[in-house]
């Protein structure tokens, strides 16, 4: 067995039988390593499987947490908490009983075929009904260049780690970025350097002279809905980034993990302006239905499908999650589930907005401008002490995401700032949330 599946499975194990209860904090990345007698990448890739599988969740600059589970916490405890700084999304949102129901129709449907090792492009029927899916969101391809696979984090390492035909090495990641993403690089040692985005955008000047200098084999980058940032590339940004790829020969990994979260329209992402082919465009779906179903799919050009598939080297995205998920979208649920989700966290959003036009008169904070998603950037004056800050709300039972884990370990341009999500914050929530946020930068301001 692979290490990192021992440490799995090792972790899985010790949760059902309690020893790890709801909310305790896991080893570091550093003392797993040492308590499992690996590699810091190997416990990543374990950590990161756990957190898709939702049994842990992370906190930027603090660590691993084990999940709340229905019924391990009593509510009242459970309610007290303001749940600001989890990615994850709301488990009381979730489509349970439609995906069962799909899950059922799958055995039914598929029978023998779900016992094969199966195609490792994934499911002949979901890649069909992708291709639809995606033309949706203005992604036009074919059904022979989707792959499907275990979440957009497995795309994500593959791509990093494999030769690209410009034959370039250096991985170009905006700054802030991923945090998860971001310490896989580090940690794999792959070359990479950083490009600062900010609320207002990109500097595509500086974007254009590191194409051309800087050998960049990719750029990775999330169009809209920003983690941290919450903010959207403009299309004049979408259209120019394309543009550039294609004069610099830089492809573009364009990563639309939160696409069914928005309530906006015509909003074409940067693939849907390659004339020339540079674009891989990658779209998860455990933002929308559940973590533990762990698929996404990567849409690759023709020159990268081979390598990309001799790096996979075989299908391990359960079947069964696949044909579930096919009928799930071809019999309408997918659609209806996205309008309630979308509407859901459009109006918490919304809340959001109104609370900071309440309590931050005084300009303390400046924020995003974010009308969709889940995160806003709440920038800070330099002079604030973000731990001091964090461990003050935490004492209120308000959990936020301090913005310094978002960006590279030696990258010195950093803005100092929140993430705020809404995924897990209840509408009620977010008033009080936002209200005590300002009076304890207020005090931070004063001291």
């Amino acid at each position: 067995m692979k290490k990192y599946l021992t440490i799995l499975s090792d972790i899985e194990h010790k949760i059902r039988e309690g020893q790890y209860r709801s909310g305790q904090k896991l080893p570091s990345v550093r003392d797993a390593a040492k308590i499992y007698g690996c590699s810091i990448s190997t416990v990543v890739r374990a950590y990161v499987e756990l957190e898709q599988r939702h049994e842990i969740y992370s906190i930027s600059q603090s660590g691993y947490y084990i999940v709340d589970k229905p019924g391990d916490r009593p509510a009242d405890t459970e309610n007290k908490i303001i749940d600001f700084a989890s990615a994850l999304p709301d488990i009381d949102l979730f489509p349970y009983l439609d995906f069962q129901h799909c899950l059922n129709k799958a055995i039914d449907t598929y029978k023998y075929h779900l016992f094969t090792y199966g195609d490792p492009k994934g499911l002949e029927k979901l890649r069909y009904t992708l291709v639809s899916h995606l033309a949706g969101d203005q992604v036009f391809t074919h059904a022979e260049r989707i792959v499907v696979t275990s979440g957009v984090q497995q795309a994500l390492e593959i791509l990093a780690k494999m030769p690209f035909p410009n034959g370039k090495s250096v991985i170009l990641v905006e700054q802030p970025s991923y945090d998860i993403y971001l310490r896989f690089l580090e940690a794999e040692g792959i070359p990479v350097c950083g490009i600062a985005r900010t609320a207002k955008g990109i500097d595509l000047r500086e974007l254009e002279m590191t194409f051309k200098n800087g050998d960049i084999k990719f750029f990775y980058t999330m169009s809209r809905y920003h983690n941290p940032l919450g903010t959207s590339y403009s299309a004049a940004e979408r259209k120019a980034i394309s543009k550039l790829a294609s004069k610099y020969d830089v492809y573009v990994i364009e990563d639309d993990y939160m696409a069914d979260l928005g309530e906006e329209t015509g909003f074409d992402p940067i693939h849907s302006y390659s004339e020339t082919s540079h674009v891989v465009y990658l779209k998860s779906f455990s933002k929308i239905i559940f973590p533990g179903l762990r698929l996404g799919a990567v849409v690759l050009p023709e020159r990268l499908l081979k390598t990309f598939l001799s790096r996979r080297r075989s299908s391990d995205t359960s079947l069964l999650s696949q044909a579930a998920l096919e009928i799930y979208i071809k019999n309408g649920m997918y659609e209806r589930h996205k309008r309630k989700i979308s509407s859901e966290y459009a109006a918490r959003i919304r809340a959001l907005n109104e609370a900071i036009q309440q309590y931050n008169e005084v300009g303390l904070i400046e924020v995003s401008n974010v009308s969709s998603g889940i995160y806003m950037q709440f920038k800070l004056s330099p002079t604030v002490n973000l731990e001091r800050l964090t461990k003050r709300l935490a004492s209120r039972d308000i959990t936020v995401a301090s913005g310094k884990g978002f960006y590279f370990a030696d990258y010195l341009e950093r803005e100092k700032f929140l993430r705020i999500s809404i995924s897990k914050a209840q509408p009620e929530q977010i008033k009080a949330g936002v209200k005590a946020i300002v009076e304890e930068v207020g005090r931070e301001s004063i001291e």
